[in-house]
């Protein structure tokens, strides 16, 4: 059966958070189609990785038989990351904007994961073309042709990162203006916003069910 890497990062639970609620709408009907698959989670907010250090750096460029028990020690949690990446069939990632990028506990991620030579730097590696659903959730509008599209550093850092990086096969899925009900200067983008949100749901929901038929029996 499938296995799903779920990941969440917002700081907030539940449906206060845009990218939890939109993660779980994918996650639910991914879930219908494969009752019966392996779902890997992890909330870095609840449960937040430690920075990648200098052992565990210097680990991912040695051989491992050429390396120190200290980095053997200091590599044994990227090498349970990175295989959580490996075996999934479908990954999906939450990453809400914060001051204008992704959350610094998801970046912990991408450089315990990122691994020349094996998740990354090679023509073909190891998490090549695994499909892969990014809920790039913001408060504003950040678009093209809005006046602050050049501060979004979301989905063009992630587009490289997940992409090019580790070669996985990202789709975006942006519910945008999420502030628009709590702050009165954007009483006038309410209708906006929950027809972003609307559409979010509805393409995690689509995205999931194409993902999922890829995989069936």
């Amino acid at each position: 059966m499938p296995t799903l890497l779920h990941i969440d990062t917002s700081v907030f639970p539940g449906e206060a958070s845009a990218s939890r609620s939109v993660t779980a709408t994918f996650r639910k009907e991914w879930e219908a189609q494969h009752p019966n698959g392996t779902v890997i989670y992890r909330d870095l907010a609840a449960e937040p990785l430690p920075h990648l250090d200098g052992l565990a750096a210097a680990a991912g460029f040695a051989a491992p038989d050429q390396r120190s028990p200290e980095q053997h020690a200091a590599f044994a949690l990227r090498e349970t990351l990175a295989s959580e990446l490996e075996q999934a069939d479908t990954v999906l990632i939450a990453a809400p904007m914060y001051n204008f990028t992704i959350p610094s506990t998801l970046k912990a991620w991408l450089d315990h994961v990122i691994i020349v030579g094996r998740t990354s730097g090679a023509e073909q590696t190891t998490t090549s073309g695994t499909p892969t659903v990014v809920v790039a959730s913001r408060g504003g509008g950040y678009g093209p042709g809005t006046p602050r599209e050049s501060f979004e550093f979301v989905t063009n850092y992630l587009g490289k990162a997940l992409g090019d990086g580790l070669g996985l096969d990202v789709t975006f899925v942006v519910p945008e203006l999420t502030l628009a009900r709590s702050n009165p200067a954007m009483a006038e983008l309410v209708e906006a916003s929950d027809a972003s949100k609307a559409k979010a749901h509805e393409e995690a929901a689509a995205k999931a069910k194409e993902l999922a038929a890829r995989f069936a029996a």
